[in-house]
This record gives structure tokens, sequence and C-alpha cells, in this order.
């Protein structure tokens, strides 16, 4: 049987299964469906969701609110409370990692990010050279902020900049324009000098991949070491699903989709940008730890409305890892830890099935791939090799060109990330409870 990479390509492209890393599958949202993994040292990482915005962007369905008048005391107190009484129940002792995520957390006030940091490291010991991330909108307002959340203990900026095109920006209902957002650009990589992420999107209405190529190739000569890339989809219930719906608006169809990936993907790598992840760049080591480890396995607490959690409840003698979900309107969530301590609404107790279904997901999108030891770890020993020995098309994507397989770890090569989803789906059925 004839099989080629070029020709499998154009095959899974055509069956619209395209799977550069959805916009909605962003950071946040995708650190919310992986693995953590069972650690002898209770060692983890946080999630804090500050869960207000200026304004609600036109393509977004994330967990966020507009709210002119926050609480920010009220909102402080119950952050908080709620770090406090997941650390212990989680019995987790050593945190690595902190992320301020949102919404819109650079609107939060900088003594809240500090005081947060602050509990945390109270309730439990923070590396000292803990990577420590704050999301950040490009607004002048929130740039003169800059230095004052360093000096409360930020040390990584990821800063939305999502397009340097004006009319793109409003289209979109970004509340900055590209002068602020090169202004903030500018700032940060003096502040957090080789620790400055960006976000940009593709696959914007109207855009052409020659445009694209143009814009990429500025970011190139103004970013710093890290750059996220998604692709902009439309989500049903948002503003720009009703402009595509009524064609007020005209997406790039999905070769246009796909060409502008494998653009994005040859000018990075070009330019020095390990692509280790679907969506994510780095050079110079300044990889995300934080996001690396929602992909590695490692346990995490999500704090605030919204969040998600993978952890193993050790202060009340649990052995089984549980998949946390807190309460999603603030006010409610405020209400609930007030009253409880935390404002968990929903916890279901993982199987090693799901398990190994999230690492399987989530180690196809890496460079890195799957561990065989990490799988063994959660299959009673079964390796991948046994796992697998009876799927034709885990071979097939072998042969193409699309997996290295041996004994020692499954990883995607630069086309089998570009069909990740697909592949994942081909080879679910294979994992047996």
């Amino acid at each position: 049987m004839a099989f080629t990479t070029k020709s499998v390509l154009k095959k899974l492209f055509n069956r619209q299964i395209f799977c550069c890393l959805q916009f909605r599958i962003r950071r946040n949202h995708i650190i919310q469906n992986t693995l953590s993994r069972i650690n002898e040292n209770g060692e983890a990482i946080i999630y804090i969701h500050w869960p207000y915005c200026m304004k609600r962007c036109t393509y977004c369905n994330f967990n966020k609110y507009i709210h002119n008048n926050v609480n920010h005391s009220r909102m402080l107190s119950c952050l908080r409370k709620e770090i406090k009484y997941l650390l212990q129940l989680s019995g987790i002792k050593n945190i690595k990692s902190i992320y301020f995520g949102g919404g819109t957390p650079s609107l939060a006030k900088p003594s809240t990010i500090n005081s947060c940091i602050e509990c945390i490291s109270d309730n439990s010991k923070l590396h000292d050279n803990a990577e420590i991330t704050l999301e950040c909108n490009p607004t002048n307002a929130e740039s003169n902020l800059l230095r004052d959340f360093k000096l409360a203990g930020v040390n990584r900026l990821s800063i939305g900049i999502q397009a340097l095109d004006n009319h793109d920006l409003k289209v979109m209902g970004r509340n900055h324009n590209s002068l602020e957002a090169l202004k903030c650009l500018d700032i940060s990589k003096n502040i957090f000098p080789g620790s400055t992420s960006l976000d940009m999107i593709f696959g914007r209405p109207g855009q052409s991949r020659q445009s694209w190529i143009e814009e990429l190739s500025q970011i190139l000569k103004l970013c710093d070491d890290h750059l996220s890339i998604y692709q902009l989809t439309v989500e049903r219930g948002t503003s720009l699903f009703k402009q595509v719906k009524n064609k007020e608006i005209i997406m790039p169809n999905d070769d246009e989709m796909a060409d502008m990936y494998e653009d994005t993907v040859k000018i990075l790598t070009e330019a020095n940008f390990s692509h280790y992840e679907v969506s994510n760049y780095a050079r110079n080591g300044a990889e995300s730890v934080h996001n690396s480890s929602y992909w590695n396995g490692t346990e995490y607490i999500g704090i605030g409305p919204g969040a998600h959690g993978r952890f193993i409840c050790r202060g009340v003698g649990n052995k089984i890892r549980e998949a946390r979900i807190q309460t999603l309107e603030p006010d409610i969530w405020m209400y609930e830890v007030e009253k409880y301590g935390h404002g968990t609404r929903k916890v279901v107790f993982q199987s090693s099935k799901e398990i190994l279904e999230e690492l399987l997901m989530m180690g196809l999108r890496t460079k890195m791939g799957i561990d065989n030891k990490l799988w063994c770890k959660y299959s009673s020993g079964i390796s991948l090799a046994d796992t697998f020995k009876t799927s034709e098309i885990l071979r097939a994507y072998v042969y193409g060109g699309f997996l290295n397989f041996d004994k020692m770890r499954l990883a995607p090569t630069e086309d089998g990330m570009r069909i990740a989803d697909t592949i994942t789906k081909d080879l679910l059925p294979y994992i047996k409870a």
C-alpha cells in the first residue's frame, strides 16, 4: 500500500480535521483537560483564574465577566481562602510554578497578585526559582503597571497581542491598538528579559497567507524568546459566530488555514524556535515551565471561578486522582468560598483508562510525546508497545512519517503534530479499561 506523508496529509485535510490547536483550547483552557502524575514528593503547580475583563472579544467563549465595579478586597479574601483550603486538602508540599490567567489578570491589583503568592508560600514551599506568570492585555494602563507586577513577584509575562493590524484588532473586539501592543512589548522585554511571551492569532477574517507571513516576520524582529500561535476558530454563541453566519465577514478556508500553519512552523523553526507543542515555540531555553508541567503530567490545583484541577486529596487520605471544577460565576463562587472555604462545584474520580486517554491526547501534541515509564505507571505495567500491538493504523502513521515509536516513547513528528487530533482519535479505541 502506497503511503506517503503528502498523500496522507491531503486526505486528512480533506476530512477537515486539521489539528492546529484551536484558539478556544488556549493555555488556560487546555490546562483544564490534562493529566496529573502521582508523585511521592507532593509537587504541583497552581493556576489562579481572574474572571473579569473590560470587554468581551468577538471570538471569546471563555469563563469571563464584564464588571466595572469589582470588589477587589472580597475577591482577594476568597482567593486566599481557597488557596489555603485546597493546598491543605491536596497535601501538596512543593509548588514549582504559578499561573495567573483569565479573564484579564492584569486588571487585578499588583497587591492582590503579591498576596496570593504569599499565601501559597505560607501554606507550602514555593520553589526559589518558581516560574510565576501573568497574562496581560497590552493597553497603556496595564503596561504602566508592569514594574509593579514584577515587584509583586511575577517573573514571566504573557502578552495577548493577537494581531498587529488595527482593523483586525477592531474586528476581534480587542481594546488595544498596534502601537499600544508594541509599547507594552518593549516595556516588558526590559522588565522581564527572556521571559516575555506573545500570543498571536492567525486565520483572522479576510486575512491572506501573504499578510500573515509579513506580520509574522515583523513579530520576529520584535519578540522575545517565546511565542504562542493560535488558529482563530468560530465558536457558537460568540459575536464572531453570528457575523460569520450572517456572512458579514468571511473566514479563510481550510486550505488557507493549513498553509498559514505550515508557514508559521517553517518561519519560526528557521528563526531557531523549537516547536515544542502544537501552538508553542521557544528558543534559548524559554519553554513555559508551567504549561510544560501540564503536558508532562504534573498535578495542578485550580483556584478561582471556573478553574479546573487534577490532584490527589492526600490531606484526607485519598490515593485516587480527582478532577475538580470550581463554580463558574464569580459572585456565587465567592459566596460558596466564604461559606465552605472553597468553591468546588464538581468532583470526579478518574479511572486509569481516563488518565491514559488524557496522557495520549496531551502527549501527541508535544514534541517529546509519551514516555513509556509514565504510561506503564497507569496501565498496570502494560507498555505502549503492548497497548498498540494490534493497531494497524499506528503502524501506518509510523510508516507514513507521522509518529516515532520505540520501547522508550511514542512521539509525533512535525507532520504528526499537524494532525495530532486525528491520530489521537484513531488510537483511543486501543486503550482498554
